[in-house]
C-alpha cells in the first residue's frame, strides 16, 4: 500500500504504519469546509504523531484560507484536498446555494468513500451537506464527530422566519430537525464553549458524548514581526499608522464603518485604512470609493498565508467587524490570529458575543457596539493617542495565545477522542451498521 502524499490525492486502503504514540495510527478525515488555519494546524499536527490524515475542505468559498498548500517539512502521513464545484457558489442565491450544499456534500462523500478513514470530523459545514457527510461516515463505518462552531439552524431561522408569508418559518423549522437529527446521529460531539451544553442537551443527547475544546490561534505560524517588514515596506506603509482589516467582509458586517474611520483621520496623512478582504462588503467599499474616493482607504485583495504575518505586523491597530445579530458563540478565525500577532484589536461586535467577551477579559483592546458608530471612532482615536495602551493591549493579546494557543495540548484532546471512537470494538460496531 502507499500513501500518497500529494495536494488532491487520497491516502487509501486498509494499511497501517506503527504509531510513535499509541499504537496503530487512526485514519482521519478532517473536513472544515472554510479552510481556517487553525484546522491546518490540526491535522498537521495529528500527521506527525504518525496519524494518517486527509485534511478536506471547500476550495470554491472564499473566505480566507489557512496553509493549504504542502510544506516542506510535512510527514508524508498528510494529504490535503480542496474540494471544487463546477460552478460559482452565490451565498445569496438562497435556493442554489441550497442545490450546491447537496452538490459539495455529495463530493465530500465520495471523498469519504475512497479514503476510508476510521474517523471523520466535520466543522463549519452547511446542513444540507453535513447529512450527506454524516451518511457516508456511516456507509463506510467511520465514527462521525460533529464539530459545532455555532448552530446553522439559530441562522437560517433569523434569515428566514419572516420571509416568504410564513414559509420562511416552516423551512427554518425543517433545518431546526435537521441539526437535532444530525447532533443525535453522531457518534461524538466537540463545541468551543461549555454554553452549548444545555443547548445541546436539550435534544435528549447524552453529554458524556460531548467534549469541549475552544477554538485556537494558528501561534506557530503567526509570529510576532515588526511593523517595518517585506510586506509593509512593498506596500509603502512601513511608515504609516496602520488600521487594519482582514477576511471576510459581509454587508452585515457593516463596512460603512471603515469608510467612517478613514473619514475620521482623514486630516492625519500618516495615518491608512488597509482592508483585505472578500465578499460583499468588499464590493460595497468598493462602490463607496469610487463614488467618494479616500486616499486614505487602501482596498486589498486576501492576503495569502505565507505574507500574512507580514500583514498583520505592518497593523498598528487590527480591526474586526462582527454584524449586530452574530452569533453569541461565534468567535471568528480572525480574531484568533490577531491575538497571535501581539497587535491591538478594535472590535465592533455584541457585546455578548464571545469574541468581544475574550477580548474585552483580556484586555486585548476596545469593543464597541455595531452600531455605535461615535464610540467606534472614539476608541480609535484613543488607540492613535497612545503608544503604551497599544503595546499593553497587544502584548495582553499575545500572551494569552501563548497561554491557551499550544496545538500539542489540544491535538492530545481530539486524539483522545479519536483514539476512542476507532478502537476495534467501536470500529467493529460502526462498519456493521454502515454494511
Amino acid at each position: 500500500m502507499r500513501t500518497l502524499i500529494d495536494t488532491g490525492e487520497l491516502a487509501s486502503g486498509p494499511a497501517r504504519a506503527k504509531d510513535q504514540r499509541a499504537g496503530e495510527p487512526v485514519r482521519i478525515l478532517v473536513h472544515d469546509y472554510a479552510g481556517h488555519p487553525f484546522q491546518f494546524d490540526l491535522s498537521r499536527a495529528l500527521a506527525r504523531r504518525g496519524h494518517i490524515v486527509l485534511h478536506a475542505y471547500f476550495a470554491g468559498d472564499q473566505g480566507p484560507k489557512g496553509q493549504i498548500d504542502r510544506l516542506p517539512d510535512d510527514p508524508a502521513t498528510l494529504t490535503i484536498k480542496g474540494v471544487s464545484l463546477d460552478q460559482a457558489y452565490d451565498k445569496g442565491d438562497l435556493f442554489g446555494r441550497h442545490r450546491n450544499d447537496i452538490r459539495y456534500g455529495t463530493l465530500v462523500s465520495q471523498t469519504i468513500t475512497d479514503f476510508s478513514p476510521d474517523v471523520v470530523i466535520s466543522g463549519n459545514t452547511p446542513l444540507d451537506a453535513q447529512g450527506h457527510i454524516q451518511a457516508a461516515s456511516s456507509r463506510s463505518g467511520a465514527a462521525f464527530v460533529n464539530w459545532i462552531q455555532d448552530f446553522y439552524s439559530a441562522a437560517i431561522s433569523e434569515l428566514l422566519s419572516s420571509r416568504w408569508f410564513g414559509l420562511g418559518r416552516m423551512v427554518a423549522a425543517r433545518y431546526g430537525r435537521l441539526e437535532r437529527q444530525q447532533l443525535q446521529a453522531s457518534d461524538h460531539i466537540v463545541v468551543i464553549s461549555d454554553d452549548f451544553r444545555p443547548l445541546i442537551q436539550r435534544t435528549g443527547i447524552d453529554l458524556a458524548k460531548v467534549t469541549t475544546i475552544p477554538n485556537w490561534g494558528p501561534l506557530d505560524n503567526i509570529p510576532q514581526r515588526p511593523k517595518s517588514n517585506p510586506w509593509s515596506q512593498s506596500h509603502e506603509l512601513a511608515d504609516r499608522f496602520v488600521f487594519a482589516y482582514s477576511g471576510t467582509l459581509g454587508l452585515k458586517h457593516n463596512p460603512a464603518l471603515l469608510t467612517a474611520l478613514a473619514d475620521h483621520f482623514a486630516d492625519r496623512p500618516e495615518v491608512v485604512v488597509v482592508v483585505a478582504a472578500s465578499g460583499l462588503g468588499l464590493d460595497e467599499l468598493k462602490n463607496m470609493v469610487a463614488k467618494r474616493p479616500r486616499a486614505n482607504l487602501k482596498l486589498l485583495p486576501l492576503i495569502d498565508f505565507a505574507e500574512y504575518p507580514d500583514y498583520l505586523g505592518a497593523a498598528d491597530v487590527l480591526i474586526g467587524v462582527l454584524e449586530k445579530d452574530a452569533g453569541r458563540f461565534s468567535v471568528p478565525s480572525k480574531v484568533l490570529a490577531y491575538l497571535c500577532a501581539g497587535r491591538p484589536i478594535l472590535l465592533s461586535a455584541p457585546l455578548q458575543n464571545q469574541a468581544a467577551q475574550l477580548v474585552m477579559s483580556i484586555n486585548a483592546g476596545p469593543v464597541t457596539a455595531p452600531d455605535d458608530e461615535a464610540a467606534f471612532l472614539a476608541a480609535a482615536s484613543e488607540l492613535y493617542a497612545s503608544n503604551a495602551h497599544r503595546h499593553d493591549c497587544g502584548q495582553a493579546g499575545r500572551a494569552y495565545a501563548e497561554a491557551h494557543f499550544d496545538i500539542e495540548r489540544v491535538a492530545d484532546q481530539f486524539e483522545s477522542i479519536f483514539l476512542n471512537l476507532a478502537t476495534p470494538s467501536h470500529a467493529g460496531r460502526l462498519r456493521s451498521r454502515g454494511s
